[in-house]
């Protein structure tokens, strides 16, 4: 299927950076087994919230920052430098397909990014290791450097809308894809979890590796439940 196609878009869960030691946020033990999430209108009205946020975040940092691309981000990586993947559209939050190698502009983040953060107001960048310094004198809150708003990580929180141009970019290259590989995701977050059968009704063959079945994988035209770096370096040929 690889070899027939020329527009191939990749949609990864969290499955793909368990390969790496990010641990799946929804699994038994995962964060929010242990903590119920903060809603996205708590942390606007609270600072308790937010404080409870930064806490949160840089209690669980360390396993993130740790982490490097597995043999499946690599394989991705691959299939965009050979101009046969036109997208990486990822509900994972931790940079690993910047980092194999993928550009910016052809990773699409659905549920943002936890590898820095962002005024909420004016849209500014923000450096984690400068919030992390701020913050450990007393937790202090950091506002922005620019015109003072909330800065919170550049990621989706709960209660929080979608990400519009995303999920416009998503909706675009799916509908151009002739293969849509599903890697790692159990499906079950929607709207992202929509985007298979969209490309599948729309003409693109559809692949899902992934370690436990999923709701769609009825509709595949292959399913493969092995792991996804192993799987995926067999098929582009990378290690």
């Amino acid at each position: 299927m690889i070899a027939d196609a020329t527009r191939i878009v990749g949609f990864t869960g969290a499955g793909i950076s368990t390969e790496s030691g990010i641990p799946d946020f929804r699994s038994p033990g995962g964060i929010w087994t242990r903590y119920r999430p903060i809603d996205f209108s708590d942390f606007i009205a609270s600072e308790d919230a937010r404080r409870e946020s930064w806490r949160r975040k840089f209690a669980t940092d360390a396993v993130m920052r740790r982490a490097t691309p597995n043999a499946g981000h690599r394989a991705l990586a691959r299939l965009v430098e050979q101009g046969r993947m036109t997208a990486v559209i990822t509900q994972n939050v931790d940079g690993l397909h910047q980092a194999s190698g993928v550009p910016d502009d052809m990773v699409i983040e659905l549920h943002g990014n936890a590898t820095y953060a962002a005024c909420l107001d004016c849209g500014e960048r923000h450096e984690l290791d400068w919030v992390r310094t701020l913050f450990e004198k007393d937790e202090m809150l950091p506002e922005c450097t620019q015109c003072g708003g909330i800065v919170k990580t550049a990621t989706i929180s709960f209660g929080q809308s979608m990400p519009e141009i995303e999920m416009e970019r998503a909706r675009e290259k799916t509908m151009a894809a002739d293969l849509f590989i599903v890697l790692g995701s159990s499906l079950v977050v929607y709207p992202a979890a929509a985007f298979p059968m969209m490309a599948k009704r729309n003409g693109a063959r559809l692949v899902i590796i992934n370690r436990d079945p999923t709701d769609q994988d009825d509709s595949a035209d292959l399913v493969i439940h092995d792991e996804i770096g192993r799987t995926m370096s067999r098929a582009v040929g990378v290690n």
